[in-house]
């Protein structure tokens, strides 16, 4: 099954595929001096990928995830499928653990369970045949998990783009383009979408404190795309916002709890509360996979808490004196009061959140 992995407009790169070598993964540590990809060949080495952030970002590290199981099932030495079934549980533990925020890790392994089970059940012939119909419906899966991201996030970009003035500057956090995803973005969808459109759009974007996601990603990204963009430190925002140089904040999302509280990168539940403050629009772009169903609020969602080097230190280089502790919550939860609208590839969704996400699910088929 081919698969066009198409990343913005305009661009050339690609953030994850299925190569016969293995899954080949933007190295996004080393953007924007070097653009460079890395192929793992084992699903031990897409889960060090996921978790030490060569690629992040929660869809994209869904379908980054999807692939690690197909490739660790391709890879199996299993001659039973009961023995390949158990190799499944393992490998999908392995790459659950790598981060615990993103809801779409979770889905993305839970749909590759499913497929591994329906492929199971109807496979014919010998058993050496049965375990060749199921790698090959697993990597089927995981491409057309890819495909399908990339026309969920054109979508949400299509249904974002209408709240869009038709010139202004959009403030956004974090990277939630198409470096996040399996191309073209959530939030810079909408921008995209919005640019496609004819608007004249400008976007801040917030350097990103500590791992500089803003400044290293959706810089370097929006600027291969032609589209105007300005870096910021992440404590100019209110400033920018209250000289009314600011028309609306859109960010993306990891995990949405079922009343509409989300939780996204660090920093993210401050520029919600400046946008009320300021009264602009506060927009979330996300995919229904992001969307927990079974987590009535934000209070029960698990916060990654990572490394305080990656605080204290700047690509290798101390920035802090020897010996001063540090903390690094990777996200944050905004409370769903503070949220204008969250978009979705279904529509958008306003307050009562829990009703207005439920429809949307209701008119899945």
């Amino acid at each position: 099954m081919g698969t066009e992995n198409r990343a913005g407009a305009n661009t050339t790169f690609f953030t994850v595929k299925w190569e016969e070598a293995g899954v080949v993964l933007l190295d996004q540590r080393k953007l924007p001096q070097e653009e460079t990809y890395l192929t793992c060949k084992t699903y031990g080495e897409v889960a060090e990928a996921i978790r030490a952030m060569v690629v992040r970002g929660a869809p994209a590290i869904g379908v980054t995830a999807a692939m690690g199981v197909a490739l660790g099932i391709k890879n199996s030495t299993a001659g039973e499928l009961k023995e390949l079934a158990a190799e499944l549980d393992v490998i999908s533990k392995t790459l659950l653990e790598t981060r615990p925020t993103a809801v779409n890790l979770p889905w993305a392994l839970k749909r590759m369970k499913e497929t591994f089970e329906r492929s199971r059940a109807a496979a014919t012939g010998t058993e050496a045949e049965k375990i060749q119909a199921v790698r090959r419906d697993l990597t089927e899966e995981a491409e057309r998990m890819l495909v399908e991201d990339i026309a969920i996030c054109e979508a949400i970009g299509r249904n974002g783009a209408g709240l869009i003035e038709e010139s202004g500057n959009i403030l956004t956090h974090c990277n939630a383009g198409a470096l996040a995803t399996g191309g073209y973005g959530t939030a810079l969808g909408v921008v995209r979408s919005a640019v496609a459109q004819g608007k004249s759009v400008h976007v801040f974007a917030d350097e990103t404190r500590p791992f500089l996601q803003g400044a290293r990603l959706t810089a370097w990204e929006l600027q291969k795309d032609g589209i105007p963009v300005t870096l910021i430190t992440d404590n100019m925002a209110g400033h920018f916002m209250h000289q009314g140089q600011v028309q609306c904040v859109i960010v993306g999302a990891d995990r949405i709890a079922s009343n509409g509280d989300v939780a996204n990168k660090i920093g993210t539940y401050s520029l919600a509360v400046l946008a009320r403050e300021n009264g602009l629009p506060f927009y979330v772009a996300a995919p229904l996979s992001t969307i927990d169903r079974d987590m009535p609020s934000g209070e029960q969602i698990s916060i990654e808490e990572r490394s305080p080097g990656e605080v204290t230190e700047l690509r290798g280089i101390s920035i802090a004196p020897a010996g001063v502790p540090a903390r690094h919550p990777a996200f944050d939860v905004t409370p769903h009061r503070y949220v204008t609208a969250i978009i979705t590839e279904r529509g958008v969704a306003r307050e009562p959140f829990t009703e207005a996400l439920n429809q949307f699910f209701s008119s899945e088929k």
